[in-house]
């Protein structure tokens, strides 16, 4: 497994940094739940199979024989995490524990992830890195969410 680590961390990252973005931009700019959860599962299943495909291309250049197993291994980390945090939707009822819920599902998955790769070895760093990252673009997201909130009074 940790020969496609690199594979795992495209797949998970990518989607807890993008899905994470998604939900925070879209729960402030959308009151009804049903649309945040049908537009992240078209993305998780489309953003899933795409990174799939662009990791098998890339890794195929330089390591054929590997490319299949990493595309799936990118493409499953990826689905994987994202229906961890859309999950909350089909469980909670209320918006502001569902949202919560999702951001501690993203530190969970984030901490999980490191203290599996990363034990002892920069653990701390590789940690607040990640959380960093994928913090910056939620609230990124969010901004954009509330600003197209605002624009178009949706």
């Amino acid at each position: 497994m940790s020969e496609y680590k690199s594979a795992i961390i495209l797949g998970m990252h990518d989607a807890i940094v993008s899905l994470t973005g998604l939900i925070a931009g879209l729960f402030f700019a959308f009151t009804d739940t049903n649309i945040i959860v049908i537009s992240c599962v078209i993305s998780s299943i489309s953003a899933s199979l795409s990174m799939g495909a662009a990791n098998y291309l890339a890794v195929k250049s330089t390591h054929p024989d590997d490319a299949l197993k990493s595309a799936i291994c990118t493409s499953a980390a990826y689905m994987t995490t994202c229906v961890l945090l859309i999950l909350p939707f089909f469980i909670l009822r209320g918006r502001v524990i569902t949202f919560i819920s999702i951001v501690a599902i993203a530190v969970a998955i984030i901490l999980a992830f490191n203290l599996f790769f990363y034990r002892g070895r920069g653990f701390y760093k590789h940690f607040w890195e990640m959380l960093a990252i994928c913090t910056i673009v939620s609230i990124v997201a969010f901004i954009i969410g509330e600003i197209a909130h605002q624009m178009f009074g949706i």
